[in-house]
C-alpha cells in the first residue's frame, strides 16, 4: 500500500468494517475485462458468502474462473474544501482476493444462507425452508489476502 499512514493492519478493525457493511462488491473476470457486482453478503471464519439466482452472468463467470476480488466500504463521506481541488473523502474500506466455490449440499447452502441472514438480522429468524434453499445458489469465497484502509478517521 502506497500510503502506509492510511493502512489498517489490525485484523479486528478490518473485521469490524466487514461486520458493519451492508454491501460487498464482488469482482470477477470476464475474458479480458473486469466485471463487478454489488451484493448482500455474510462473513464468517475468513470466508464471505453470497446468494444468487442459479443462472446469470455472475454464475457463468464463476464457473469459468473462481478467482475473485472484493471491496467493502463504510462511513463514506465527501468533505468539501475551500477550493475545488481541496475536497477529500472520508472512508473505511477493505479489499481482498480469494477463491470462490459454489456450494452443493443442502447443509452447506443452508449454513451459508444462515451466515448471510445473521449479517443483517441479529435476531434468530428460524429455519430456512428447504424450498428456498433449492431455488438459490450459494457462493463461498475463501479469503486468501485482505487489507484495510481508512482516511479521515
Amino acid at each position: 500500500m502506497r500510503r502506509k499512514d492510511k493502512e489498517i493492519t489490525d485484523r479486528a478493525e478490518i473485521e469490524q468494517i466487514i461486520a458493519r457493511a451492508e454491501v460487498c462488491r464482488l469482482g470477477l473476470i470476464d475474458q479480458q475485462q473486469p466485471y463487478i457486482v454489488p451484493l448482500n453478503f455474510g462473513y464468517q471464519d475468513n470466508c464471505l458468502y453470497f446468494h444468487s439466482a442459479p443462472e446469470g452472468k455472475k454464475i457463468e463467470l464463476l464457473r469459468k474462473n473462481q478467482r475473485v476480488c472484493f471491496e467493502i466500504d463504510i462511513d463514506t463521506e465527501i468533505v468539501a474544501g475551500e477550493r475545488s481541488c481541496s475536497w477529500t473523502t472520508r472512508y473505511r474500506s477493505v479489499i481482498g482476493w480469494g477463491k470462490a466455490e459454489i456450494l452443493k449440499s443442502v447443509e452447506e447452502k443452508r449454513g451459508g444462507l444462515q451466515i448471510i441472514v445473521n449479517h443483517y438480522s441479529p435476531e434468530p429468524s428460524g429455519e430456512i425452508p428447504a424450498q428456498a434453499i433449492s431455488r438459490v445458489t450459494v457462493i463461498k469465497v475463501t479469503i486468501e489476502e485482505i487489507s484495510g484502509k481508512k482516511s479521515g478517521y
